[in-house]
């Protein structure tokens, strides 16, 4: 049963809670059927979705809106999305969107807890750190990013960070957001994610892939690096010396982007690499897997592979300046 024609869905992003359902004259039992049919689907207790709606959404992003805005209708008392449902909320990047949980906060409460998938914190909060983002209260973007880095570690709190910055949040933000944070767990990572976040990774994939860079201990990577010859431009997303690291997304290859095919995406990429290489600098590949699963291996190949390119070329770069300047000159 669509629940387009039911107005407490229309206006609640498509979702409907037992009681709407009930008033507009189904029984449980209706209710029961049609969640045992498939045809829609429980995202809590007590709230539903039309399941082919679902099951189109976007599974990293408009599906955990989704499933935020759920929880909204089920919790029903007063409270403060924050971590990874502000971050979801904020567009920040969060390690695992399409499983992780709700995230909330109360001003009453100062013990975590976990219940029925949602995470209730402790931390407290000042009324000014609190926005308003599609009807929903939040943590704002400082706040929220230096809570990911507390809860999840420096690289997810450092994308955050870059992610914020991009969004307009200042450094001094960060730094008033930080202060409140005097002797909270962690700390010591929340400075850390400050001091290394860089806006210049343009996504959450680049920021874990410049985690990797720094990690491998060669210098501090420089971010959007760009060459010229006057004809063709290529911005790389990580240079240290001569070497670029390069951050390839499975979607880029996998996805007809802008109408073109896979292979035309391919056989793009190989003369973007040839034009790169031209310049006597080194390449590397960094995916998802080598900033998770396969993080060892990937810190011992690109230290491999940056110490070839040194070799070869060594690591000056002061023969590139006029190709570097000439996006700057309009040459």
């Amino acid at each position: 049963m669509d629940l387009s024609s039911y107005l407490p869905a229309v206006a609640q992003h498509g979702l409907i809670t037992h009681q709407q359902a009930l008033a507009a004259g189904l029984s449980p039992r209706d209710v029961a059927r049609l969640v045992g049919r498939g045809e829609w689907s429980r995202l809590r207790k007590g709230v539903y979705v039309d399941a082919a709606a679902y099951a189109d959404l976007d599974p990293h992003r408009s599906a955990p809106l989704l499933r935020i805005h759920a929880a909204q209708l089920a919790i029903k008392r007063p409270l403060v999305f924050t971590h990874d449902s502000s971050a979801i909320l904020h567009r920040l990047g969060v390690p695992a969107a399409i499983t992780c949980a709700i995230h909330v906060a109360r001003p009453e409460h100062r013990a975590t807890r976990t219940s029925g998938g949602i995470v209730t914190h402790g931390a407290p909060f000042a009324r000014h750190e609190v926005v308003i983002i599609d009807g929903l209260r939040a943590l704002g973007p400082a706040r929220t990013a230096l809570d990911m880095a507390r809860f999840h570690g420096l690289w997810p709190g450092v994308a955050a960070c870059d992610a914020a910055l991009r969004s307009g949040v200042s450094r001094a933000d960060f730094a008033g957001a930080a202060a409140r944070m005097k002797g909270w767990p962690h700390k010591h990572v929340v400075d850390r994610a400050i001091e290394l976040a860089d806006p210049g990774s343009e996504s959450y994939l680049e920021s874990l892939g410049r985690g990797l860079v720094i990690e491998i201990g060669v210098g501090t990577p420089q971010t959007q690096f760009t060459l010229s010859d006057g004809h063709r431009t290529v911005r790389g997303d990580i240079r240290v010396g001569r070497h670029l690291f390069e951050i390839d997304g499975k979607l880029k290859y996998f996805l007809q982007e802008q109408g073109r095919t896979p292979e035309q995406i391919l056989w793009e990429e190989k003369l973007r690499q040839d034009f790169i290489t031209g310049f006597k600098l080194g390449v590397s590949r960094i995916t998802w897997f080598d900033c998770h699963g396969g993080r060892r291996a990937a810190q011992h190949r690109l230290a491999r592979e940056y110490a070839g390119t040194v070799a070869r070329f060594g690591t000056d770069t002061s023969d590139l300046a006029p190709y570097t300047e000439s996006v700057l000159t309009g040459w």
